[in-house]
This record gives structure tokens, C-alpha cells and sequence, in this order.
């Protein structure tokens, strides 16, 4: 193979030889450049015509050197020689290549040479027809047509470049077929393209007033379209049109050569030794090698080696490791088996990558807009320039920060990344990311501006939103990001692992070239681009008439982002992220860290806090996965507020902190226990009670009053407050019990220490209550919105509406509160889309969000360094608080977990049933005539309801509400019975047989009545259901047993009830179906055949039956025990290794299927779509969106993941007839095919085996969330098959195999289920109808259930395949077939799904 670097080397060393001196070879370089308005490439000429508008031709992608052209690599001349060829032909183009700016940079460096006039589009999944040809505008109450890039490009002779293909959705692109192949296009205002011959051919015939009224306009001879994509399948996105295709000329615009990348970083860096510069692109080509990208590993990003290469000029002691981590962070997003591979690649590189590095700054020296930083690396000092902000005051540190060594080396790195280009810090939630860029922008003087990004954010709100001016007009509105690019501010993208990929799809020109071509036509130039068209004589004015505008020297983008969660979705850092930033790792501080900075802020450090941070250290260090995850809620923001409450209200027990912390009240069971065993591990110990409040005599009652105008909740006193808006403050019924009032206490703390709230809990808790009683006692007005599926970010903050032609924004009741001090209650904010309610992020974290419509919410404090114009700020009141309320996580609330998302920002608060004691103080309240023993009975049966679902044994969570309900019922219907009155609540459950029988059993043991409460309205109903719910339903094959013993030993016939009777089912016995084991009673065997093997007598099959169960338990134990025979398994696996690669590939392909439905922009029918509000005024149809099921992005993940049982034929006949066709090694040459394609997708594709033989029809092999994990395992399985085939009994369970594996997988919710029984053909000994197998694959529509016949005595497999439903039975007598018949089976499933 051939290996750039090895050839350089050699060469160079010959040149030594023959010179006799040291030199590194350049590569063959070839001018290509002539004065004479001509440009020639080898033999290919084109003659060059001036530019008419000279600003749209790319510059400064050609090195120029005193006017003239710089040398070109090999490598480019050849790409820029087949397109002058392409050109000349007249033909489009597509370039293919790596994920980077190299394919931009091929086309537009030919633009440049060329001097060709450019228009751009950058595609994304929200690119529409009207993007491409024509957008309406309104102007002067009219509206106009106005011609976008491809329209322009083709009257004007331009050259269209399109990025991104694989990123519009289908049947966008075909718009541009008939443009591309004919040069025609029908335009919405009437008009038609047509080509430039046939144009010109017809004004010589008509002349032009026939053509204009014809309405025709030629497409100029010299547009081009020039496509950029990326190959797929090997990377994600939408495959290439067939027709759009085959109307492109295509080349790979491969990586350049190890030598010639040498060169070009040695004349980008010349200082740099050039032995680092060796070793740093070797490991970056080692990284990229076709050996690498067979195991699946993501392009290493070899076109930012140049910011590397420029780190390392002015940081020359910088470790190479630490330059590579910055490009390509594969700790973060790499499995543990492909950070092996890249750490063996760069240790046989003599790579360091244990590499040790301090980095410290020395000094830092303004002057105008540079800095100089002095920094000190492992002992070695150097200088470099980094651009500063436009602020006056820099290099200011804020006096609320406590720094820290860590954070400080960090800052120090930023600095590095900040010199040389944009960067992304990824962290866990809560560890400081933003607080970190706060720290730069400080120290350099930058505003900045904060970009939350949501997962369905539009391209174009990334960069322009549409708006209307007073008269109605419709106008373009920069966004916060083109507002920093133009005025050099700071661009904080939050959120990055959010987005869409085809949303930032739209920053890759921005973020490589510093260019951007906005929908209104504008063009951002880079800063030295733009002074160049200036130097050449150009006017501002003029530039701006063009719609040329300068991108500002000191613009940054910096983008905050999570770390990607492995094995589970999508990865968000793609090939593609990694090619636009320098990447930075963040931590949580570690413990003394994180004490040294709470001991700074909040003076000497309790005990129970010191036990808290033990805990977080415990859990963030952690081998166990569910402690690892717990450790999310207390990250170092979350330690910080309980730090900051622990100063102001000590207490003398974590436990309760803890648990609210971690809301532990809801998590699931394994989780809450792992937490409980943690906390006694660091002294955490739960209080001896019950509940919040039980029989501790000791515990005062809290008391709550109002007294001369200040507000005592327990030891917790505030002024209540003044305002005009009393009637937003809420009025409500409030009975005081003494657990609510404690958790009163509690919120009144956290809203005087200045934190915004989250209460969760079961509903009917009383959650809007205690807020509102909160409200009520504090006389503070209330601001509500409650939040539901279809919630949107504009209904969440400004609500854009039409009102006399003008689009105007009505305040969100979130806006109003901000402005007016109010209290924002924000209800079931469990119910919205947390890719929504996460643009809350920045608001509740620093004060700050960017609304819809302009304007910028802004803290008192950040009014002066904030970005914009001060008369769109809306200053946030000091007064203004929010309090969020949410249903717990999980089944049965099926909302989003904010909790997770969010939670960390709030402090959080479980809201649970009251304890007894406060139950019943409350019970007494609304019911004071009740008798008390029936309320103590409904409040004891009630706590064990509660108590078993949160056991799991129910699955509805019983709450007061309902109690109270009962109550008030029996208070106002003192005559009616109490069954009547439980009724009420749980006529809901009448209906499940499990949570009646549960429900029935607690009343009664609570000595309430039973009879009556299940029964709807009579006695005689009762009785039926009671009848229905003891009797057993169903006669198909369920679960084993060994049946109920007659003591007379009579004959039993079928009935299901008794052991050893015959044609039965599920029962031991003879001649049935479905029975754990045969059983004799000596009695006539009823069977369907093979009646003469019960002839043998009784004590003979005893005795063989013991004999072979004892040879098949020796079996098993030797399997268990013996030592792992890589040989024996070696076998197998040679045997299938080629088909083991086919069928990853096959699973591979599987497209994931979504059941639930997401809304589809940009239709023609629907409900309006907030975001186009402005198309509609203007009259464009596809202003509408709609709900439907969706497809993923090709390649994506399934959100569930596919269900795949192997059903295996391990029967007698698979060892007898082994020897004739090879069907029992087939059969265990198919299952290690399956266990090693599947490994690696176990979360994409869960699956499991099961086995049947005479004696068994569902032996389970492999257990669902037990996949095998090595080879050893493997083999058991395979070795297990063998043995059972060789001891078990004769007989076929062929049918109810099946019939269990479908019905049992129909159950379980999968984005898709397939059963695949493997079995031999064998049927017809055993009298089973291939009809009745049929009819058993079709049963469920919910599971696609296939057969796969591997032996076949003669035509048997034929034979059968004829009676089968069409598609259902595969015949596969060579293993090598395989991957092909599950392909089928794969793709007809999905076809199916669709249909």
C-alpha cells in the first residue's frame, strides 16, 4: 500500500546522497497562471473574462505573491484541471470528499482563477423550494417576487455552489433537475429560463417585445452548478437522488498527500521544528488510514492541523498528544475498544500520550484591539497575540469568581485555541462551562452574545428571522450571530449537542472561511477580504450596495456542549463538528476543588456538607454505571446552592438535602437503593421516621402567620410584599397541615436566598396548591403558563401575530414576569419537549435570553457589556422569580424528564403524599363530621397503596386528591355507604384482574368494605366479575406445570388440570402439548401420532429417563466448567467470517422507524407554523405544519430499539440427521454468525435465543439484556445446543415455539419485532401441518415472524415453503446465504411498517 510519508523519507534521504545536504523534499510544483486573460492547467486552456461585479468573485483562497500566483500543489492543479475541463464542456459538477472545507476551498479556488462570479446556498433539512428559486417580499402593501441564488446564478452567468446535499430533505433538490440538465426552470411570477442558444435563436427570429412577452429570460452559457456532498453511507444524510445524480460529473476531492501537507504547514508555520511537524501529520494520516476507518473510526479532522501547527509556533514546549486531544478529544466520544486503537496508533508513532503539561500565564499586555499573552508551558516561555473585544475595560476579573488552579490552566489553554480560531468546551451540565467563557470575555474585553440552540432551531434562525417594518413591509433581521459577526463580539453557541447537524450545517463557511451569504442576499466577507476590495478602489458605499459587508477581525465563536452519551442516539460529535472547532475537556471540580471554593465563598464548611461533597465524590468516581449517572444532580452548581442555603439555614442532617436533591422519591428502585447504600457509605443516615413529620414527640409543630406585614413560616421571617397587582396574586382554600407547611418553610428559604424553584411530585400532591399558597402568603402577583406537547419556543417566550397587515409580538405571561417583577409559574412542564423548555437554560442560569423578535432579556448588572442595541433590552426585575412544576419522571406520567434536563439550575423539591399524622389533620379539615375511624381506615389503606407503587407492585400512584375527594363525598352524602364512596376512585381499576385482586386485598386488611366498591352498581355484577376474575382465560399453550394429582388416578383427557393425563396441554402427561415433561399415569395415550413409543413399558422409560437425564446434567456441568477452547470456536468463527461481515453490513442499513409522530414543517395544510407567519402575508403556500410520522435521519439509531428473537430447531432430529446434510452445525454455525454480526449493536438491536426440542418449547440461550460478552460465552451457547440435541427425548415443539416467541415479543415495546425460528424441515413425522405454521407466522401483526428451514430430507423444505404464507419461509441449506435471507427478512419488515 502505498504510504505517502515512507516515500517522502525515502526520497529525501537520496537527495541527501546526491546533494550532500539536508533537505525535506517539496512536492513538484507547476505554475499555472498567465497575464494574458488566459489560464492554462497541463494541456487544458480557458480564456478569462473580467468579472462584472468583481466583489462576488472569492479572493484570497490563491496565494498571491506581489500580484502574482503562487505555486500549486499537484494535487490541486489536477482537481482544478478536471473542472476547466468540466467547465469547457459545459458540464456541472459534484465534489465528494472527507467532511473539512477541503472541497470548498478546490471550488472556490477555481472561482478565483477563473474569475467567476459566485452564489451560494448552504442546504439543511429546512431548505425549501423558495430558498432556490423565488421568495415572495411584500413591498408597499404588494407582493413581489424576488430571485434567490439559483435563479441569479443562472441569468447572470454566475456559478452556483450548493454544500451540503445530503442534507435537504427528499424531493427538494429535483426543483433544480430541468435547470440542470436543460437549462430550463418555470419561475412563480411567470417567467421562464430557457438555454442561451434556443433564446438566441428565437430573438433572431421574434425579436425581444415578442420574448418579453412571452416572458422569456436566457440563462447565460456560463453558469455552472457546482454540488458539495459528502459520500453516503459512509457518512450520515439523505443518499443521492438517482435522477439528480446522473445529471453531475463527480471527483473526489481526496486528502492531500503526507508531503505535500508538510509543506503547506511549514510555510503557514515556518518556526516550527519540523521533526514535530512529521510527527503531528504522521499520526494524523496513521489516524485516517483505510485499517482504522475498516473498524469504524471517525475521521481524525486533518484539515485543522494548521491551527495546530500555528499553536505549536508560538508554543513550541507544547506536547504533541495535547496538540492532537485539542483536534480530536477521543476520550469523550470514542468506545473503550477504539480509544485503544488510537492509543496503540500513537504509541507506535512514539506518540507521548500520558504526556504531562503545565501551562501558566505570565503576563498579558493590551494595546487597541491585540493583546499580548506571555505564557510559561512546562518551564518555557513564549509570546503570542490574541485578539481582544471592543469593551474599554479588559483584563478585569469578576470578584464573585473563586479561581482555582484548574479552571486557571483552563483558561490558559482557551487562550491557546482563542489565538488560532473557534472553539468548543464540552463538560457535564453544572461544572462551569459558562462561567469559564464569562472569564475570557472579561479578561479580553468581549461582548458576549448567547445563542441557545434547541434541537428543532431553522437554519435561518440561526442567521436572519423575517420580520415586517410599521407600513407592513417585509424585511430580513440579522440574528444575534451575524450581529457579533459584524461588531467583533464573543458568539456563544449553547447547546451544541442539542442542534440538528443540518442546522450548524449552515456555520461551516462561516467558521473555515469566515464567509457567509445570507436569504436577504447579503454577503459577510473575512475582515483582510473585504480590505482588499477597498484597496482595489472600491467605495463602502458601493460594497454595500452590494450587499458586501465586513466581518469584524475579532469575532469568535465558542461553543458549549454536554459530553456525547455512548451507545445510546445519535453522536452529535460527527466528523463534521470536528472539523469546524478545537475542542476543550471540562471537568466537575474535584472534591478539594470544590471545597476550596465553597470555604471561600461560605466560610467554615459544616459537617452535613462535608458528607454531601464526600458523596459527590463518591458517586462521580464510581465504577457503577447508575451511581455515575446519579452523580449528574450533584454536579458543582448544584453543591454551590446547597453550600450557599447550608451558610444561611444550617442543618443538622444531609439525609433530607440528599434526597432532595437527587428528587430520591422517584427514582427507580435499583437506583434509590444504590443512592442509600452511597450515603451510609459517607454517614448519610436516614432519620428513625416516618415521613417528614411522624410520632417524634419531640418535633415542634411549625407555625405560619402574618403579622404587621411580615410573614413567619417556622424560624423564616420575611416582609410580605407590596404591589398594585393584587389581582394576580393568588386566592386560594389552603388548610395548614404541619408536613406542607414544613415544605412552605423550605421554598420560602430558596426564594430569599434568590433561586428559582422546581416542585415534582405525583399529581394530586397539591403542587399548584403549596405554590400558590406560597404566592398567597408572600402577596406576590403570579404570572401562568401551563406547558403541553405542542408547545413551541415562541409560545414559550413572544407570540408572533398579524394586526393590520404588521407582524406584532405579544408578550409570553414568561416576558411579562421578567418585566414586572412577577412570579412565573410554569405548570406541567413536564408535557413540553425538553429540546423546548431547555431555552429556559440561560435566563434561569445568568438572566439572559435572545427572544424571537430582537429583543434581549438582560440582568441590571450586564446592561453595560451586553451586546445590541439598549432600546430592544428588557432589564430582568429584581423581583422576578420562577417556580416550575412537573410530574415525577417515568411510567405512568409519559412526559419528558425536566428533571434531567434541567434540573440542576432549580432547587428541586419533592412534593409527596403527607404523612399520616398530616393526612389526617388535613382529612379533618374537609370533613369534620367524617367519623374519625373511617378516615384513619381510608388513610392506612391508602399509605400501603402508595407504598406499592412505589414498590412497583402498582402502577397508579394513589394520591390525596383522591382521598380528599372520598371525603368530601361522605361529608356532603352522609346516608350513602363507604363502598359507594370508594367507588368513586377506584371504579378505574375494575377492569384489571392484577390491580383488583391488590386493590380488594388492601381494603380488607384496612377493614374496609369490599363488597360493592368493584362490582359497578349491583351485587349479581360483583358476582360475575368476581367469576371472571378467578376463571383462567385462553386454551392456547401458556406456562408449564405439573398439573394437580388424582388421588384415584383416573384418566384425564385434555382440560388442562391434571398431571399425567393425555391430549391435554401445559400439563405433565402424554401425548399432549406444551408440558414441562412427559408423564405415565399407565393410562390409553390420546396423541396426535407416534402412538407405538408408548407401547414401552413403564419401568423402562423410568430408567432411560434417568439415565439420560443424568448424562445431560454431566453434559452441562462440563460445558459450565470447562476451560475456554479458542480452537473448537476458532472453527466455527473461520467458517462464517465473511458472512459475519455482510451481516453488519445489513444491520447497518436498518433504517430506525419512529411511532411517535413529530410535526413536518413546510406544508400546505395544517396548523399555521409560528416561525412563517411572514411567507403567509406575503402568499407562499408551505407556511403550515403537521403531525406525522416521521423517518429518521438515515443512519440514525432507533429512539427504541428493534426486538429480534432466534427461535432454534435443537431436537433429536438436528444430532440423527447431522451426519447427512450438516444441519445441527449449520444451526450452530447460523447462531455464532448472529452473536458476533450482533455485537456492538446491542442498543440499536436487542436480542435474544431461544431453543425447543421434544422436551421444551421455550429453552432460553440467550437472555435479552444478557447478550454474550466474550467468546467463552459464545461457545457455551453453542456447545449447549450440541448437548441438548444429543440427549433430549423425540418429539417437535416446532408450533408452540412459535407461538410463544410471538406472542411474548408482540408485548414488548420495540421500535420493530422480528421472530426467526430456525428449524429443519421435519414437520410431517410429527403430523404438523405446514398450514397450521403459517397460520402461527401471521398471528400478530405487531411481530414479523419468519421461518428458516436449514435441513431438508429430500424436498421437504419445497414442499413446505409451498403452503407457507408468500415471503414467510426461507430455505438456507449453506450458511453463506445467510445474511442474504435476513436482508430479506429485514427489508420486507420494513416495507410492511411503512405500508
Amino acid at each position: 500500500m502505498y504510504n505517502p510519508a515512507v516515500t517522502i523519507r525515502r526520497i529525501d534521504v537520496l537527495i541527501r546522497i546526491v546533494n550532500g545536504r539536508k533537505a525535506i523534499l517539496s512536492a513538484n510544483l507547476v505554475r499555472a497562471y498567465s497575464s494574458e486573460e488566459k489560464v492554462t492547467i497541463g494541456d487544458v486552456t480557458k480564456e478569462i473574462k473580467g468579472a462584472e461585479k468583481v466583489e462576488y468573485v472569492p479572493r484570497k483562497y490563491l496565494t498571491l505573491d506581489n500580484s502574482e500566483l503562487k505555486s500549486l500543489s499537484q494535487s490541486t492543479l489536477r482537481n482544478l484541471r478536471w473542472m476547466m475541463q468540466k467547465d469547457l464542456l459545459g458540464q456541472d459538477m459534484f465534489l465528494l470528499g472527507r467532511p473539512g472545507p477541503g472541497r470548498r476551498k478546490v471550488a472556490l479556488q477555481y472561482l478565483e482563477l477563473t474569475q467567476r462570479e459566485l452564489e451560494y446556498v448552504a442546504l439543511s433539512r429546512d431548505t425549501t423550494e423558495a430558498d432556490l428559486k423565488q421568495r415572495r417580499e411584500i413591498q408597499s402593501s404588494t407582493a413581489k417576487y424576488f430571485d434567490q441564488s439559483a435563479v441569479r446564478a443562472a441569468i447572470k452567468g454566475r456559478v452556483l455552489v450548493i454544500e451540503g446535499i445530503e442534507k435537504a430533505e427528499r424531493n427538494v433538490l429535483p426543483v433544480l433537475n430541468n435547470l440542470l440538465e436543460n437549462r430550463e426552470m418555470h419561475l412563480e411570477d411567470g417567467r421562464f429560463l430557457v438555454p442561451a442558444s434556443r433564446y438566441d435563436k428565437l430573438l433572431e427570429e421574434h425579436g425581444p417585445e415578442e420574448l418579453s412577452k412571452w416572458r422569456l429570460v436566457r440563462v447565460d452559457e456560463n453558469f455552472r452548478v457546482i454540488a458539495l456532498g459528502l459520500p453516503v453511507p459512509r457518512y450520515s444524510g439523505q443518499p443521492l437522488d438517482p435522477p439528480l445524480r446522473s445529471r453531475f460529473q463527480a471527483r473526489d476531492v481526496a486528502t492531500i498527500g503526507f508531503g505535500e501537507h508538510l509543506n503547506l504547514l511549514k510555510e503557514e508555520a515556518p518556526q516550527v521544528n519540523v521533526s514535530k511537524l512529521e510527527q503531528l501529520l504522521s499520526a494524523a494520516y496513521a489516524l485516517i488510514s483505510p485499517e482504522l476507518q475498516m473498524v469504524s473510526l471517525p475521521d481524525f479532522p486533518v484539515d485543522n492541523l494548521h491551527a495546530a501547527a500555528r499553536i505549536l509556533e508560538r508554543n513550541p514546549a507544547i506536547p504533541i498528544h495535547t496538540l492532537l486531544y485539542l483536534l480530536y478529544p477521543y476520550n469523550t466520544f470514542l468506545t473503550k475498544d477504539h480509544i485503544r486503537n488510537v492509543k496503540a496508533v500513537l504509541s507506535n508513532l512514539k506518540v507521548d500520550t500520558e504526556s504531562q503539561w503545565n501551562i501558566s500565564m505570565k503576563g498579558i499586555d493590551f494595546k487597541e484591539n491585540q493583546a499580548l499573552v506571555t505564557m510559561e508551558i512546562n518551564g518555557q516561555k513564549s509570546q503570542f497575540d490574541v485578539t481582544c473585544g471592543g469593551r474599554s475595560k479588559k483584563g478585569i476579573d469578576d470578584k464573585r469568581i473563586v479561581k482555582t488552579a484548574y479552571q486557571s490552566q483552563l483558561l490558559n489553554e482557551l487562550l491557546l485555541s482563542h489565538s488560532v480560531g473557534d472553539f468548543c468546551v464540552v463538560g457535564p451540565k453544572g461544572c462551569g462551562k459558562s462561567l469559564l467563557v464569562n472569564q475570557l470575555a472579561s479578561l479580553l474585553g468581549y461582548t458576549i452574545e448567547p445563542i441557545v440552540l434547541y434541537q428543532d432551531m431553522t437554519a435561518r434562525d440561526l442567521m436572519q428571522q423575517r420580520t415586517t417594518l410599521d407600513n407592513g413591509d417585509t424585511v430580513w433581521k440579522n440574528s444575534a450571530l451575524v450581529d457579533a459577526a459584524l461588531k467583533g463580539h464573543l458568539a456563544v453557541l449553547d447547546g451544541l449537542h442539542r442542534i440538528h447537524p443540518s442546522t450548524l450545517a449552515v456555520l461551516h463557511r462561516l467558521v473555515h472561511d469566515r464567509e457567509l451569504q445570507l436569504h436577504d442576499g447579503t454577503r459577510l466577507l473575512r475582515h483582510d477580504r473585504y480590505d482588499e476590495l477597498l484597496a482595489a478602489g472600491h467605495t463602502r458605499e458601493q460594497l454595500d450596495d452590494s450587499g458586501v459587508k465586513r466581518i469584524h477581525p475579532a469575532f469568535r465563536i465558542v461553543a458549549l456542549a454536554e459530553p456525547p452519551i455512548l451507545g445510546r442516539g445519535q453522536q452529535w460529535l460527527s466528523p463534521e463538528i470536528l472539523s469546524l472547532f478545537i475542542f476543550h475537556e471540562m471537568r466537575n471540580l474535584s472534591k478539594a476543588e470544590e471545597i476550596s471554593v465553597i470555604t471561600a465563598l461560605y466560610g467554615e464548611i459544616s459537617e452535613p456538607l462535608h458528607s454531601i461533597i464526600n458523596l459527590a465524590d463518591e458517586l462521580r468516581h464510581s465504577e457503577d454505571s447508575t451511581l455515575k449517572n446519579l452523580s449528574t444532580s450533584l454536579s458543582t452548581r448544584q453543591l454551590l446552592r446547597i453550600a450557599s442555603r447550608m451558610a444561611k439555614y444550617p442543618t443538622e442532617s444531609a439525609y433530607e438535602t440528599v434526597q432532595r436533591t437527587f428528587l430520591a422519591k422517584f427514582l427507580p428502585n435499583l437506583a434509590r437503593r444504590a443512592l442509600d447504600g452511597a450515603s451510609q457509605n459517607v454517614g448519610i443516615e436516614a432519620p428513625s421516621r416516618f415521613g417528614t413529620f411522624g410520632s417524634n414527640p419531640s418535633e415542634k409543630k411549625v407555625s405560619c402567620s402574618v403579622q404587621n406585614g411580615v410573614l413567619t413560616i417556622g424560624n423564616t421571617s420575611t416582609e410580605v410584599y407590596k404591589t398594585q397587582a393584587l389581582t394576580k396574586v393568588p386566592d386560594i382554600l389552603f388548610y395548614d397541615v404541619p408536613q406542607h407547611i414544613r415544605l412552605l418553610e423550605w421554598l420560602l428559604q430558596d426564594l430569599l436566598l434568590g433561586n428559582h424553584l422546581l416542585l415534582v411530585g405525583n399529581q394530586g400532591v397539591g403542587k399548584n396548591k403549596i405554590a400558590d399558597r406560597l404566592l398567597q402568603l408572600l402577596n406576590r402577583p403570579r404570572e401562568y403558563i401551563q406547558l403541553h406537547r405542542d408547545t413551541t419556543v415562541q409560545s414559550l417566550t413572544v407570540q408572533p401575530t398579524v394586526k393590520d397587515g404588521v407582524v406584532i409580538y405579544e408578550d409570553s405571561p414568561l416576558v411579562k414576569a421578567v418585566k414586572y417583577g412577577h412570579v412565573l409559574v410554569v405548570d406541567e412542564a413536564d408535557k413540553a419537549p425538553t429540546h423546548v423548555t431547555c431555552i429556559l437554560k440561560t435566563l434561569v442560569e445568568n438572566g439572559e435570553m435572545i427572544l424571537s423578535d430582537g429583543r434581549r432579556i438582560v440582568p441590571k448588572h450586564m446592561i453595560d457589556t451586553s451586546g445590541g442595541d439598549a432600546e430592544t433590552f428588557i432589564p430582568v426585575h429584581d423581583d422576578f422569580k420562577m417556580i416550575v412544576l412537573a410530574n415525577r419522571p417515568g411510567f405512568p406520567f409519559l412526559g419528558n424528564d425536566f428533571f434531567a434536563s434541567l434540573g440542576d439550575l432549580f432547587s428541586c423539591h419533592a412534593v409527596d403524599n403527607p404523612s399520616i399524622e398530616s393526612e389526617m389533620e388535613l382529612l379533618r379539615s374537609y370533613g369534620p363530621d367524617v367519623p374519625t375511624d373511617v378516615m384513619q381506615k381510608l388513610v392506612k389503606a391508602f399509605a400501603v397503596l402508595r407504598d406499592k407503587a412505589d414498590q412497583g407492585q402498582l402502577t397508579y400512584p394513589y394520591s390525596t386528591r383522591e382521598l380528599v375527594n372520598i371525603v368530601k363525598h361522605l361529608q356532603k352524602y352522609p346516608d350513602e355507604d363507604l363502598a359507594t364512596a370508594i367507588g368513586n376512585v377506584f371504579d378505574f381499576d375494575r377492569y384489571s384482574k392484577d390491580m383488583a385482586d391488590t386493590l380488594l386485598e388492601v381494603l380488607h386488611a384496612s377493614g374496609l368494605p369490599t363488597e360493592g366498591v368493584l362490582e359497578g352498581r349491583s351485587k349479581e355484577a360483583l358476582k360475575k366479575l368476581q367469576m371472571t376474575i378467578e376463571s383462567k382465560s385462553g386454551k392456547d399453550v401458556s406456562s408449564p406445570k405439573h398439573g394437580k394429582e388424582d388421588p384415584k388416578n383416573e384418566p384425564h383427557v385434555g382440560g388442562n388440570t391434571w398431571a399425567g393425563g393425555t391430549g391435554g396441554r401445559d400439563t405433565a402427561g402424554l401425548g399432549g402439548k406444551g408440558g414441562p415433561y412427559r408423564l405415565d399415569k399407565g393410562h390409553d395415550v390420546h396423541q396426535l401420532s407416534q402412538a407405538e413409543k408408548d407401547d414401552v413399558p413403564e419401568h423402562v422409560k423410568k430408567a432411560a429417563r434417568e439415565m439420560n437425564r443424568k448424562a445431560f446434567e454431566e453434559r452441562l456441568k462440563e460445558i459450565k466448567m470447562s476451560e475456554y477452547d479458542a480452537n473448537l470456536y476458532g472453527q466455527f468463527l473461520k467458517a462464517v467470517q465473511p458472512q459475519i461481515g455482510a451481516l453488519r453490513g445489513v444491520l447497518a442499513e436498518l433504517q430506525a422507524k419512529k411511532k411517535e409522530r413529530e410535526w413536518s414543517r413546510h406544508q400546505t395544510s395544517g396548523e399555521l407554523d409560528d416561525g412563517k407567519i411572514i411567507e403567509g402575508l406575503a402568499g407562499e403556500r408551505a407556511i403550515y405544519r403537521r403531525r406525522a410520522e416521521q423517518e429518521p435521519p438515515p443512519g440514525a439509531p432507533p429512539a427504541r430499539p428493534k426486538r429480534l428473537r432466534l427461535v432454534l430447531d435443537v431436537s433429536g432430529s438436528m444430532y440423527r440427521f447431522n451426519s447427512y446434510d450438516g444441519r445441527l452445525e449449520r444451526s450452530m454455525e447460523a447462531v455464532v454468525l448472529m452473536m458476533e454480526a450482533l455485537r456492538g449493536y446491542e442498543a440499536r438491536i436487542r436480542y435474544d435465543m431461544y431453543a425447543h426440542s421434544g422436551e421444551d418449547h421455550a429453552l432460553e440461550l440467550v437472555r435479552v439484556d444478557q447478550p454474550p460478552e466474550n467468546e467463552k460465552q459464545r461457545l457455551q451457547i453453542i456447545r449447549t445446543m450440541h448437548a441438548h440435541s444429543q440427549f433430549c427425548w423425540t418429539g417437535d415443539n416446532t408450533l408452540p415455539a412459535t407461538k410463544h416467541a410471538i406472542s411474548s415479543l408482540a408485548n414488548e415495546d420495540a421500535d420493530e419485532a422480528i421472530v426467526i425460528v430456525l428449524s429443519d424441515a421435519n414437520l410431517r413425522r410429527y403430523g404438523i401441518q405446514p398450514e397450521e405454521l403459517g397460520t402461527i407466522l401471521t398471528s400478530d401483526n405487531r411481530v414479523h415472524a419468519h421461518v428458516i428451514f436449514i435441513g431438508s430430507l429430500g424436498d421437504e423444505a419445497s414442499t413446505l415453503l409451498r403452503h407457507l404464507p408468500a415471503g414467510r419461509g426461507h430455505v438456507c441449506m449453506d450458511v453463506a446465504s445467510l445474511p442474504h435471507i435476513l436482508q430479506q427478512i429485514f427489508a420486507s419488515s420494513l416495507l410492511q411498517d411503512s405500508a
